[in-house]
């Protein structure tokens, strides 16, 4: 039964009930009244175009919202917690909801964080505060071989495809991105016309898939890619070579979300299960990995042009590094993606167990590229569970030089997490290719809420910057982000992690890391 038909239904039931009150017994309106109330409210819930849910679950909708009405009793059963253990300072959905619907983040009473754990960490505030910056500063993209760079903004639409998400779901997010001057990663599952329609900035992502460039038996086509690529509303092309919550495994579509638009755009049979390869076929080696990011440079005619990556072998990354060096080329930015960031087409095991958490994988790649002399060339994003102003900045001190988010850029369109993406009956229309779950997501309403979520967590960045007497990004240092080790003892990040200076491994590797040094080899991936 659709929604119309109950909705149909109950006021079917209320008016027949409020007949029999009037011709038959006043005691009809015991039932008469309540059941016209409820069919009011199913009226007003199909009508309106705020709150999907309440579209797609007129009247039974309401629910879920009295239940939130309840989160701050129910928050300790419900509270998403850090790859650690470790329970967000709070609820961080909460957060992006209201940053999104732009409801004041005060609240009384302080912190809800216990500051006597173990692992609790703190950004160094300064006794002589800087002033906000009246614009937020964005991140050149471009290194020597690129003659097209593009500024990037602080934070950014991380790679999610169209198929996974519904065609509204991707309109809302790249009209988000135009109206807010962010970037909007695409992906993996191809250019959509979803994509290109609204005019916001695209970083085409291209998988093992080669997806929306493909050839009939699953080959890179060049000629397809150069094609789209020109687009001006592609600004960068990145190649994945792995994401945070499936590394080692290609992704997975079901064949019940491919229509015959997600089979266009991606170059496969409608109908039948999509599985990416977990490797790709243009290269095998480091060294060949380089050349084929230069021979996308040469497609795409000079733009910006890097790799995503979940670390996990030292030893591996090191040989990406030596290659560069070898060969005098390198990306234009590289994303470090943690193993902590989210997906609906991976088992959870790998989820769990497979892959660097952002903190050691950023650090780590930052400072293979500083040991080597490179990272001056490359620029470095950040993406794994980025939702708040003071994960931004969290990410600043380790390394990276802008962030992406998914999961928080889902919720500032309208996911609930019900985790029903992988059946197709996702709730909000947000990861659906059903035209009846979907049109329930108001585009205007959402692209709104995502430009808003954006600017409101980059601002609160930027003043979180300032109270730590931080004019830019560039003078952030480990020094200014600690970790409680126990009672008592506070430890900074430049003590807890090895920062390497530029050239050190290139003059003399440090003793822990001249065993990885010298088993990398830009021939082999080998760890």
């Amino acid at each position: 039964m659709t929604r119309f038909a109950a909705v149909g239904l109950l006021m079917a039931c209320a008016v027949g009930s409020v007949l029999l009150a009037l011709l038959v017994s006043p005691w009809w309106w015991f039932a008469g009244a309540p059941l016209l109330a409820l069919a009011l409210t199913g009226v007003y819930d199909l009508t309106q175009r705020r709150h999907t849910v309440l579209r797609n679950y007129p009247v039974l909708g309401h629910l879920r919202f009295f239940m939130e009405t309840l989160r701050p009793e129910l928050q300790q059963y419900f509270v998403e917690r850090n790859y650690d253990g470790r329970p967000y300072d709070r609820d961080t959905r909460s957060i992006v909801y209201e940053r999104a619907k732009g409801v004041a983040a005060e609240e009384p009473f302080g912190s809800e964080r216990d500051m006597d754990e173990r692992g609790y960490e703190f950004l160094v505030p300064s006794m002589a505060p800087a002033q906000v910056p009246e614009e937020p500063p964005r991140v050149r993209i471009g290194g020597p071989d690129c003659t097209k760079p593009y500024d990037m903004a602080l934070l950014n639409v991380s790679a999610m495809s169209f198929g996974s998400l519904s065609a509204n779901a991707i309109v809302a997010l790249n009209t988000g991105a135009a109206r807010g001057g962010f970037a909007h990663d695409t992906g993996e599952g191809g250019l959509s016309e979803y994509h290109l329609r609204p005019g916001g900035d695209l970083i085409w992502e291209i998988g093992t898939g080669y997806f929306g460039c493909r050839t009939g038996d699953g080959d890179f086509d060049p000629r397809q890619f150069a094609e789209k690529a020109a687009h001006p509303a592609v600004r960068c092309v990145s190649l994945k070579l792995s994401q945070g919550a499936k590394p080692g495994i290609g992704g997975v579509l079901p064949g019940g979300k491919v229509n015959a638009e997600i089979a266009s755009v991606r170059g496969v049979p409608q109908g039948e299960t999509v599985v990416s390869p977990p490797y790709h076929r243009v290269f095998s080696t480091p060294r060949e990995l380089v050349h084929f990011l230069a021979r996308m440079r040469e497609l795409v005619d000079g733009k910006p042009v890097g790799f995503k990556l979940c670390p996990g072998s030292r030893t591996q990354f090191l040989a990406v590094c030596k290659a560069m060096a070898a060969e005098d080329i390198t990306p234009d930015f590289i994303v470090v993606d943690g193993a902590e960031g989210g997906t609906g087409a991976a088992p959870l095991e790998f989820a769990d167990h497979l892959g660097m958490p952002l903190t050691e994988g950023l650090i780590m790649v930052h400072s293979a590229l500083t040991g080597t002399g490179l990272r001056d060339r490359i620029r470095l994003g950040a993406s794994g569970k980025v939702a708040t102003g003071s994960d931004i900045v969290k990410r600043l001190v380790m390394g990276a030089d802008y962030t992406n988010a998914a999961r928080a850029m889902m919720f500032a369109v309208g996911c609930i997490q019900a985790q029903r993406c992988h059946t197709n009956h996702c709730p909000t229309g947000v990861t659906t290719q059903d035209p009846y779950r979907a049109r329930a997501l108001n585009v205007p309403d959402k692209a709104a809420r995502v430009e808003r979520f954006q600017r409101n967590t980059v601002q609160s960045a930027l003043q979180i910057l300032a109270a730590m007497g931080v004019r830019s990004a560039a003078d952030l240092n480990p020094r200014l982000l600690r970790r409680r080790e126990d009672h008592g003892r506070f430890r900074s990040y430049a003590e807890l992690y090895e920062w390497l200076s530029p050239g050190e491994l290139l003059a003399a590797p440090p003793g822990s890391w001249a065993a990885d040094w010298h088993a990398a080899d830009p021939d082999t991936f080998a760890t």
